[in-house]
């Protein structure tokens, strides 16, 4: 006998779609943490960079790559912890894998060559973008398609305001008196306070690890009686082939099919990446060019951070609507409804690029102007990135994880060259031209958004992974308004 993989009674209460919402607040906002712990030391040490050089008697290109190889482990992880959280649960693959960033974490701030730092950056960001690659599960687990809305935003903007607190709270300590090496010994105690509270408060999610649990105690329980029962999750190919197939063949089989999913991944790994650059670019605008300091330099990012937040806060608004499509729709609106926050944002980041470099040029306009333009590109990242995981959850459905999967790596990957070649672009090209082709890049992307709102169901129809399950429920409307038409013509 197959038991149901997921548990479907209205009162189970083993079932995590049925435990009370604020058990699944607390599970929300302690996932929402660990993500946060780990963006926020993705971009934390480049306040300590010119006192990386020193000590490590290394060149800058070289203290640029602290950032890149923790966005390599970034790339690399989620074909891990993704398939691992499936198989073992999400509370061991996130727990195991954060208890090991936080050793790394160790070894960063013990490091006495550069050699030793960048391999434990390295696998600092393998191992912490386990909350990242996971989180998207956790909230699929406990959460509603409809309620699932908040709980999305506030993770998305926890990715984005970690890498905006990194240089707040790095150069508040890197311009105090204590040693650059307590940067590393802050990120270990924000990672381990969070990692403990996880401890506590982070259940088992899964409702097929669940399951296979019960199954597994009901046949020790009474092996003669219960031997028939097993759960689905038993049936899945675990074999280290079929694993390869989801993970990694699947994704980047539709990377090179979809165009939805190519156009989309480019959008969003710029985007991505421009919030990395300008971890590079602010300090030259405000200390090289306006002799700020670190710690002043650091409180440039508000703007950004405060931008993010108001993105999500518009995401919001933008899909206060959806629940009335849902139920129109009978579950599944059209995904083309997921794309004004994204349709918001492709202008604001143009805005935002062409803002800062023409206005962050010159040392005689007041250092304010350039510094409220980080407040659209801020907006923009996080308005592109919320609107387009969504579409990109509804395009695919079922095929969703290995969409996000190939999009995770690509845009980790371009985020992670990024830091390696912005200090260049914007020595050689100036400040100016070097924002202008960012913004141009945005110009050349915009589109995108207004093209798939357009056009994005005639694409999927010729899709091998997009369900298009509204494209069926549209011609069952049509057919019932027809069939009311005819009664009403029939009435006499």
């Amino acid at each position: 006998m197959n038991m149901n993989p997921t548990p479907r009674s209205s009162n189970d209460p083993q079932n995590p779609q049925n435990w009370p919402d604020s058990k699944k607040w607390i599970v929300t906002i302690v996932s929402v943490n660990l993500a946060l712990s780990v963006s926020f030391a993705s971009s934390a040490p480049t306040s300590a960079f010119a006192e990386t050089v020193r000590v490590f008697n290394i060149n800058s290109e070289t203290a640029y790559s602290i950032v890149t190889v923790f966005l390599l482990g970034f790339a690399i992880g989620p074909t891990f912890w993704g398939p691992g959280s499936e198989l073992y649960g999400r509370r061991p693959v996130i727990l195991g894998a954060m208890f090991a960033y936080i050793l790394f974490h160790l070894g960063q701030a013990l490091a006495h060559n550069i050699e030793s730092l960048l391999v434990c950056r390295f696998f600092s960001g393998f191992f912490g973008v386990a909350p990242l690659a996971v989180d998207g599960g956790i909230f699929a687990d406990i959460w509603p398609a409809i309620g699932r809305g908040p709980a999305a935003s506030l993770f998305a903007t926890s990715v984005f305001l970690g890498p905006v607190l990194g240089p707040l709270v790095g150069g508040f300590i890197a311009s105090s008196s204590v040693t650059w090496r307590w940067i590393y010994w802050v990120m270990m105690m924000f990672a381990g306070a969070c990692t403990a509270i996880a401890v506590i408060f982070l259940p088992e999610t899964n409702a097929s690890v669940l399951l296979l649990k019960k199954v597994r105690r009901l046949r020790k329980e009474d092996p003669e009686n219960n031997a028939h029962l097993f759960a689905g999750h038993e049936m899945e190919d675990w074999s280290l082939k079929g694993i390869a197939q989801r993970t990694l063949y699947r994704p980047f089989k539709m990377l090179m099919l979809e165009p939805i999913l190519v156009l989309v991944t480019v959008y969003i790994s710029v985007v991505y990446a421009v919030l990395y650059a300008l971890f590079e670019a602010i300090p030259i605008i405000f200390i090289e060019t306006r002799g700020f300091t670190l710690w002043e330099n650091g409180l440039i990012f508000i703007g950004v951070g405060i931008g993010t937040t108001l993105g999500a806060v518009i995401n919001i608004l933008c899909s206060l609507h959806y629940p009335g499509l849902v139920r129109k729709w009978k579950g599944f609106p059209p995904p083309e409804e997921r794309l004004y926050g994204a349709m918001i944002g492709a202008p604001c980041l143009i805005v935002g690029a062409f803002w800062l470099g023409w206005t962050g040029q010159y040392a005689r306009i007041h250092w304010y102007v350039p510094a409220i333009s980080t407040i659209f590109i801020g907006a923009s990242i996080s308005l592109i990135f919320m609107s387009f995981l969504s579409y990109l959850l509804d395009v695919y459905l079922i095929h969703a994880a290995s969409a996000f999967a190939a999009n995770t790596i690509l845009r980790s990957l371009v985020a992670a060259a990024f830091p390696l070649f912005t200090v260049q672009m914007y020595h050689n090209l100036g400040i100016n031209w070097a924002s202008t082709l960012v913004g141009l890049i945005g110009v050349v992307l915009a589109p995108s958004p207004f093209l798939f709102y357009k056009f994005g169901k005639q694409i999927r129809r010729h899709s091998k992974f997009a369900p298009c399950i509204d494209l069926e429920i549209e011609k069952q409307l049509e057919a019932e308004a027809c069939s009311r038409r005819e009664g009403s013509i029939m009435i006499p």
